[in-house]
This record gives structure tokens, C-alpha cells and sequence, in this order.
């Protein structure tokens, strides 16, 4: 009787992304998919929060090799925490799949910490049927080349160091230094917005937090060739144990540092106008992430947002279908987030106490 173990070959690839709140995970997702040369695809797609967005993202790629079905979203929980519960069942949905997939990428949420993920390959029930083909950190290039992984970085720091009733620990440090350090592959995303020597200086700030010879590649919209994320044939699993971090030495993690709430908006006028309300929370009320669809007037076509910090973008990305025409934002900051400020900030109120 053989009891040799499976082999990589006999097994599905997956690829992990991580990376922190807003640094293009999505994007990038999204263009493999597009660029995927006939490879069947599978995703999970996990978000902190109650309304999933990144989901619906990627469902609208209309993709063949990669279907609606084979999207599997895991909302108001963090993968990193809920792996028997969730991810297991989602990974069974997609293997019962036929065709069978030839490859899954796990999208975790911004605030999600990669290595109990990775462990979680050595379970029976897994370690027989996929492997961990890698672990890509992607991180925001414009805010590091800033010095910060998230917008204003220094501001919220300072406002914690001033709070005796919070741990002085830095959440957003330690969630993105987890990520880098179970990082095979970096992907430094926003390369269009910072110059030659941002760039240098976004190199040099992972150079000092890179624990091994990780290569780092500067992508502007997620644009890079499959190839590069795909078959990079690490078996991650098998040296976890060597990257460490810092929750190693916890029994149990948890996202207490950190709110998300949904704020449900009527039909806008201006997106232009509405960006700018979005920037104004980012400044004064210190949102760190919002994302989510706006109907706009005049418009039968869904308007998109990303935000990070005061950085907004927004398209049109389909058509509004069965849906109810509301818009539905989710704003993501540290513990304390001042849900009725933010609400008011949007709602275009110019005094906010």
C-alpha cells in the first residue's frame, strides 16, 4: 500500500494575498483573472466588515475560466480567525468543482494575519488535496514611499501613545510587519504615483523589513503578468514555522484594534463632490479604508469607490440590477471610530462636532 504523501502535482496551487487596507489586493486579483490565458480559477475573497464588496468586484469580471461560482465570499469575519468555520467549507465548495480548478487564490482581508492561514494547510483534510503555491504581500507604494503604511500613519500613532486606556503596540504596524514577514513575493502597487527616489525609498523600507531574498515588483493597477504570482511552487507550508512574527506567542488573535461600520447613502449628484466628502472623513475623522457603490443621478450605471485615507478613486463599473438603488459604503478605522462624525462628514455637514 502506498502511504507516500501527496505530492505538489497531485495537488491544487493556491496563492495567498495579503496585504494591509487598501493596497490593491483587488486590483490585482482582478487582472489575473483577465490575464489568465485559459487557467481555470477558483477565488475566496474574505472581508472585515458586514457588507462584502470585494466579492462583487471580482464576480463583475465576466470571466469563463473563472465563473461566478467558483467566487466564493467569506464577509464579516477574518479568515485568519475563522479557518474551520469558513475557509474549510469554502474550499470543499470549490473542489467539488468539475471542471477541476487549476489553481485558487485566497484574497484575505487588509487586516487578516497570513501565517494561522498557512498552518491551516497542514490539516489532514487539506494538506492531502492543495498546497500553498506562495504568499504575496502586496503593499501600498505611495504610502510607504511616505514613510507610513497607511495614510497619516503618524497622526494615529500619536493619538494612541496619548491614550493611557489603549495598548501602546501599533496595530497597523504589526499587521502589516506579520504580512511581510510570510511574504515569498512583494508586490509594491501605486507605482504611478511616486517619483524615482519615492520608489527608492519604498525599496529601502522593505530592504530593512524582508527577512529572506523576497523579490519585489512595482506594478501601477495591478498590471502584471500571471506568471509572476502563479507557480511559484514555494510549498509554504512546509516553513512557516521559520518566519516569524508578531502574534507568534499568542494563544488566540483578534481584530479589536480596529471598527468597521456601513454607512447607507441616498442617491448623489456629483461624484467629484462626494470623493471630496470621503477625503474630508479620511482628515477629520481618521478613516483608514472605504470602499463600496454609490447610485448617482441621471446615471443607470453603479458607481465604484476605493478610498485610502484621502485618496479616492471611483468608476463606473456595471449596470444596477435587481439590487435596491442605495448606496452602501463600508468605513474601516482604528478602535474608536467616530461612526456619527463619519456619517455626518458624509451627508455634507460643514460643522461636525
Amino acid at each position: 500500500m502506498n502511504t507516500a504523501a501527496p505530492t505538489p502535482l497531485d495537488r491544487v496551487p493556491c496563492t495567498i494575498v495579503t496585504g494591509f487596507l487598501g493596497s490593491g489586493k483587488t486590483t490585482l486579483i482582478r487582472h489575473v483573472l483577465e490575464t489568465a490565458k485559459g487557467k481555470r480559477l477558483a477565488v475566496i475573497v474574505n472581508e472585515f466588515g458586514d457588507v462584502g464588496i470585494d466579492g462583487e468586484i471580482l464576480r463583475g469580471c465576466g470571466i469563463d475560466t473563472c465563473p461566478e461560482e467558483n467566487i466564493v465570499e467569506l464577509a464579516n469575519g477574518c479568515i485568519c480567525c475563522t479557518v474551520a468555520d469558513d475557509f474549510v467549507p469554502a474550499l470543499d465548495a470549490i473542489l467539488a468543482r468539475s471542471p477541476r480548478v487549476d489553481h485558487i487564490l485566497i484574497e484575505t482581508s487588509g487586516l487578516a494575519l497570513p501565517k494561522p492561514l498557512v498552518q491551516a494547510f497542514h490539516w489532514p483534510a487539506i494538506r492531502s488535496r492543495v498546497t500553498v503555491d506562495g504568499v504575496v504581500a502586496v503593499v501600498d507604494g505611495a504610502a510607504l514611499a511616505d514613510g507610513r503604511v497607511a495614510h497619516d500613519h503618524d497622526a494615529l500613532s500619536q493619538q494612541r501613545a496619548a491614550d493611557a486606556s489603549l495598548d501602546h503596540d501599533d496595530p497597523i504596524e504589526e499587521v502589516f510587519d506579520d504580512q511581510i514577514a510570510c511574504a515569498d513575493l512583494v508586490i509594491l502597487t501605486k507605482a504611478d504615483l511616486i517619483d524615482a527616489a519615492g520608489q527608492a525609498r519604498a525599496r529601502a523600507a522593505l530592504d530593512a523589513e524582508l527577512p529572506r531574498g523576497v523579490r519585489v515588483v512595482s506594478v501601477t493597477e495591478g498590471r502584471v503578468d500571471p506568471v509572476v504570482l502563479m507557480g511559484l511552487g514555494v510549498g509554504t507550508e512546509d516553513d512557516i514555522e521559520n518566519r516569524r512574527t508578531h502574534h507568534d506567542d499568542e494563544a488566540e488573535h483578534d481584530h479589536d484594534d480596529f471598527d468597521s461600520f456601513v454607512v447607507e447613502v441616498p442617491e448623489i449628484a456629483d461624484p467629484a463632490e462626494f470623493s471630496a466628502r470621503i477625503a474630508r472623513a479620511a482628515e477629520e475623522a481618521e478613516v483608514l479604508r472605504v470602499k463600496g457603490f454609490l447610485p448617482v443621478a441621471g446615471k443607470p450605471m453603479r458607481l465604484l469607490v476605493q478610498a485610502v485615507g484621502p485618496r479616492v478613486a471611483h468608476h463606473f463599473d456595471r449596470a444596477w440590477g435587481a439590487e435596491p438603488r442605495v448606496g452602501r459604503l463600508v468605513a474601516i478605522g482604528l478602535k474608536g471610530l467616530d461612526r456619527a462624525k463619519v456619517e455626518a462628514i458624509l451627508a455634507g455637514e460643514r460643522e461636525v462636532a
